[in-house]
C-alpha cells in the first residue's frame, strides 16, 4: 500500500524552494521586475537586489562580489570556466587534467576541447571515488593549463580533498589554473576559494532550495577567461544576457539560510545518513557505495561474488558487512562523505525497478545522475570505483536536505525491507 506521505529523496536532482525565497521572488517579479541594465529607477532597483545578492554570497565565499558571474546553472559555469579558461590560456600550453568520475558538464566539455587539439588526462580514484593530491601533482606538466576536480561527487558522496589538491597543483605550477565543480558541496561544506587555491567555482541555485535557472561562478582575481556567450556586455562582458533578478536574489538568500546554521544541518543530515545505514544491516547481499569503512582494497565480502569488472585499471572492489564494523568506526567513516549523497547498490533486483517500486509508495529516489537519466547508461562513476559488471544497474541514489526528517528515512528503508526480498524471488523466477 502507497504509504500517505510524500518522501522525497532526490535533493542531489533538486531542491524543493524555500518558502521565503519564493516570497522574495515574488515580491521582484510584481514590484522590482526592471532590466538591471536601465538607468530610471526601476532598472536601478533590480541591479540593487544583484549588487545585494553578490555581497551575500561573497561574504560566504570570504571573496570580493567582484569575482562572482551570474550564470543559468552549474553546466554553464563549468563550461565557462573549462573551455573559457583553457581558451583564454591555450599559448601557455593545451594539456588539461580531470577525473573519471566528473559531472558530465565537465567531461563533456573535456571531450570538445580534445576535438580542438587539447589533451587530457583522466586520473582514476579508488574504491571510495577518491583521487590523491599526490596524483594530480605527479599528473601537472609545465604545459598544463587547468585541473578540474569536483568537490563533492554527485552520484556517491565522495569528498575530494580540494584544499591539498589545489596547493599541490600550485606548488608544481603556479600557472595552471584550478577548476571546483562545487555544485553539490555548496550550502553542505565549507567553501574558501582563496584559502583552497581555487581559479574558478561553480555552484547551482537549484540544488540550495532556490530555483531553477540560476548558477553562479566563481573567478579568481587576474585569471583570464574567454566569453561564450556574446550580446550586450553584461558582467564585465563574461555572461552576456539580461541577469535573472529574481532568481539571483533567491539564491543569494537560500545559501544565507543555509550557511547561517550549517554545522546544525550537517549533523542533521549525517544523522540521517547514519540511522539509514544501520537500517540497511536488515538486509542481505546490499552494498553502500563511498564509505571508508564499509569499501576496502581487495575481493568482495562474498566468494562467488568476487572481482569486479573487467578493466584491469579499474580498483578491486571489496565491501564490509555493515554489522561487522564497529559503530564509531561507521559513524567516523560517514561523516568524511557527503552528508547528504548515499548510494545503495542492490544486487539481484535492476535500478529501475526497485524506482518505481519505491514510486508507487510515494518515495523518490534516483537511479543515478538526474542530468543524464533521459539517456541510460551505466554510471561512469560506478565502473570506476570497481563496482563490477552485473551490479553496475542495480544502484539507487538516495539524497536528502534539511526538509527531511528520521521518519522519512525509516519509510524508505521499511520500503526496502518490504520489497526487495520480494524483487529477488520475482528476479529468480
Amino acid at each position: 500500500m502507497p504509504v500517505s506521505k510524500e518522501v522525497y529523496l532526490d535533493n542531489s536532482a533538486t531542491t524543493r524552494v524555500f518558502p521565503e525565497v519564493v516570497r522574495l521572488m515574488d515580491k521582484i517579479y510584481l514590484e522590482e521586475y526592471g532590466n538591471p541594465s536601465s538607468m530610471h529607477h526601476k532598472g536601478v532597483e533590480a541591479e540593487t537586489e544583484i549588487r545585494r545578492a553578490k555581497e551575500t554570497l561573497a561574504g560566504i565565499l570570504k571573496c570580493q562580489p567582484k569575482n562572482l558571474y551570474f550564470t543559468s546553472c552549474g553546466s554553464e559555469s563549468d563550461n565557462i570556466a573549462i573551455i573559457g579558461g583553457a581558451l583564454a590560456n591555450c599559448r601557455q600550453g593545451r594539456h588539461l587534467v580531470t577525473t573519471r568520475i566528473e559531472h558530465p558538464a565537465v567531461l563533456e566539455s573535456m571531450k570538445y576541447l580534445e576535438s580542438q587539439g587539447f589533451t587530457v588526462t583522466y586520473l582514476p580514484v579508488d574504491v571510495n571515488g577518491h583521487v590523491s593530491a599526490e596524483q594530480v601533482r605527479d599528473a601537472v606538466r609545465e604545459d598544463t593549463i587547468l585541473v578540474s576536480i569536483m568537490f563533492t561527487n554527485n552520484e556517491i558522496g565522495a569528498v575530494e580533498p580540494v584544499a591539498e589538491i589545489g596547493a599541490a597543483i600550485k606548488e608544481k605550477n603556479p600557472h595552471t589554473l584550478f577548476h571546483v565543480d562545487a555544485v553539490q558541496a555548496f550550502g553542505k561544506e565549507e567553501i574558501l576559494p582563496r584559502k583552497m587555491h581555487i581559479d574558478f567555482l561553480a555552484a547551482s541555485g537549484h540544488k540550495i532550495h532556490a530555483p531553477k535557472g540560476v548558477g553562479l561562478l566563481y573567478v579568481a582575481d587576474g585569471v583570464k577567461v574567454r566569453n561564450l556567450i556574446f550580446g550586450g556586455g553584461q558582467q564585465n562582458g563574461l555572461r552576456s544576457g539580461t541577469e535573472n533578478v529574481a532568481g539571483i536574489a533567491g539564491m543569494a538568500l537560500a545559501a544565507q539560510m543555509l550557511y547561517s546554521n550549517l554545522a546544525a544541518e550537517r549533523e542533521q543530515l549525517f544523522a540521517m545518513k547514519e540511522h539509514f545505514i544501520l537500517r540497511m544491516r536488515e538486509l542481505e547481499h546490499v552494498r553502500i557505495n563511498g564509505i571508508p569503512a564499509l569499501n576496502v582494497p581487495g575481493a568482495a565480502s562474498h566468494p562467488e561474488k568476487s572481482g569486479c569488472a573487467a578493466d584491469s585499471a579499474l580498483p578491486e572492489c571489496g565491501s564490509r558487512n555493515i554489522a561487522a564494523v564497529p559503530a564509531e568506526e561507521l559513524s567516523a567513516s560517514i561523516r568524511t562523505t557527503a552528508p547528504q549523497v548515499l548510494s545503495l547498490t542492490v544486487p539481484g533486483v535492476r535500478a529501475e525497478v526497485l524506482l518505481h517500486a519505491l514510486e508507487d509508495r510515494n518515495i523518490y529516489v534516483s537511479s543515478g545522475s538526474a542530468c543524464s537519466s533521459n539517456r541510460p547508461h551505466l554510471s561512469e562513476t560506478l565502473k570506476a570505483i570497481g563496482v563490477r559488471g552485473d551490479e553496475l544497474d542495480s544502484t539507487i541514489r538516495l539524497s536528502t536536505s534539511v526538509m527531511n526528517t528520521m521518519e522519512d528515512m525509516d519509510a524508505a528503508a521499511d520500503a526496502l525491507l518490504s520489497i526487495v526480498p520480494m524483487l529477488r524471488r520475482y528476479t529468480r523466477q
